[in-house]
């Protein structure tokens, strides 16, 4: 168990998924998230940040590496829209994309090309 230290760590700056071809991931999800990376290194890394400052990151580790990635929640406005949209352009989601609800929030359980799990999600307001 971890005991109070002095410093104290102030948010994240990116988390990454772990992919076996770069290229069709960040196809992938240039298309998922209707952007392009904002910093790339050919064959390792696309990185995509939100306008919000939060970093979506792409790794293709050394042969052998690779471990499925899940627990990203990107947020959407209205998910039953947007699940409908991701599914008319190929988007595979469990239970052929059911929205479950939440006492917070509104969620369907997708995956991408490489087999990592993602979640589109909806903050209640």
């Amino acid at each position: 168990m971890a005991t109070a230290g002095a410093i104290k760590v102030n948010g994240y700056d990116a988390t990454y998924y772990m992919v076996k071809d770069l290229d069709r991931a960040t196809k992938f999800y240039n298309d998922l998230l209707q952007m392009t990376p904002t910093f790339s290194v050919p064959g390792m890394v696309s990185e995509y940040t939100f306008p919000t400052g939060e970093t979506f990151g792409l790794y293709r580790p050394p042969e052998g590496d690779w471990e499925v990635g899940h627990g990203v929640l990107f947020a959407v406005d209205d998910v039953t829209t947007a699940v409908a949209d991701f599914k008319s352009r190929g988007v595979d989601f469990d239970d052929d994309g059911k929205i479950d609800e939440t006492p917070m929030c509104f969620m369907a359980f997708g995956h991408d090309t490489e087999g990592n799990r993602f979640i589109i999600h909806e903050l209640k307001r």
